[in-house]
């Protein structure tokens, strides 16, 4: 058995933008969503990390993200996380480098966004809230 799913819960970084697949007629927006983690040091200070996620949407989920998110808006992000390797060259000179990168996006199949205080039920999060059915939580 294979399991791939993720669930974010965080805030669009940026404006979602949508784009054309090269050589055809495929749409699909992108968008970044940031999450933290807070966590006491060794001498007992609070830190925190700010992890940023590339989020990729295509056809209807990606068309509803583009209409409806904005930069700052909370949203749960359910998908699966996928990896993309290209080639990248370095230098002009005798030798150039060419290296192997990877980097993970959430290929989104259901984003909903959220009241800033609320938290979907069956996440992790102690507590956890229902979400509202009200405009602002209208899932994708």
């Amino acid at each position: 058995m294979y399991l791939n799913t993720i669930q974010i819960i965080g805030f669009v970084g940026k404006d979602p933008e949508q784009r054309q697949k090269q050589g055809t007629d495929a749409a699909y927006t992108v968008f970044s969503v940031a999450t933290q983690r807070s966590w006491k040091n060794a001498e007992g200070e609070w830190q925190k990390r700010t992890e940023w996620h590339r989020v990729v949407a295509w056809n209807r989920v990606g068309e509803q993200a583009a209409a409806r998110l904005r930069s700052g808006d909370h949203v749960h992000v359910e998908g699966r996380l996928v990896s993309s390797t290209y080639d990248k060259s370095f230098g002009n000179g005798k030798k150039p480098v060419t290296v192997k990168q990877t980097f993970w996006q959430v290929r989104a199949n259901a984003i909903r966004k959220l009241n800033r205080t609320e938290v979907p039920s069956g996440s992790a999060a102690d507590g956890a809230a229902s979400p509202s059915t009200g405009e602002d939580a209208i899932p994708f």
